[in-house]
C-alpha cells in the first residue's frame, strides 16, 4: 500500500499531471511490486506565493512524498528513488535538482483500509521486498 502526494506549482503540474502520475506509478510497480491498478495519488497544486523553496531550485521544483507500509528493504527504496529520478528526467525533463522525494513508512496496524486495520488485510502483493 502506498499513498503519494505530489506538490508543485499549479502552472507547472497541470500540463503534466497525467504523465507524472503514470511515471510515479510505473516506478512504484517496478520498485515495490505494487499492482498497476493500486494508484493512490493526490496532486497539491500551489500558487507561486504558496510554494516557498531555496533559490537554487527552478520554477519546476516538485516534491513527491510517498507514505507506505513498512517492510521494504533499503534496496527497494533506493531503486524507487533512482527510477523516479531517471524517468522524471527522461520523460518529463524534470532535472534531478528540481525533484525531491521522501518515503515515510508506517506499521500496517496504523492504517485503516476498507474497514479494517492494515495488518488484517490480505494483500495481493508483498511489502517485504
Amino acid at each position: 500500500m502506498s499513498q503519494v502526494k505530489i506538490f508543485g506549482r499549479r502552472r507547472v503540474l497541470e500540463p503534466v499531471r497525467q504523465e507524472l502520475s503514470d511515471v510515479v506509478q510505473s516506478c512504484l510497480v517496478d520498485a515495490f511490486g505494487l499492482p498497476d491498478d493500486k494508484r493512490f495519488q493526490r496532486f497539491v497544486m500551489l500558487e507561486d506565493v504558496d510554494f516557498i523553496h531555496p533559490s537554487d531550485r527552478s520554477e519546476r521544483y516538485t516534491i513527491v512524498e510517498i507514505s507506505c507500509f513498512e517492510g521494504r528493504s533499503a534496496d527497494a527504496k533506493k531503486k524507487l528513488i533512482s527510477l523516479l529520478y531517471e524517468r522524471c528526467d527522461r520523460k518529463l525533463e524534470l532535472a534531478p535538482g528540481d525533484l525531491e522525494i521522501t518515503i515515510s513508512e508506517t506499521p500496517r496496524a496504523n492504517w485503516g483500509i476498507r474497514g479494517k486495520p492494515g495488518d488484517e488485510l490480505t494483500l495481493s502483493y508483498d511489502v517485504n521486498t
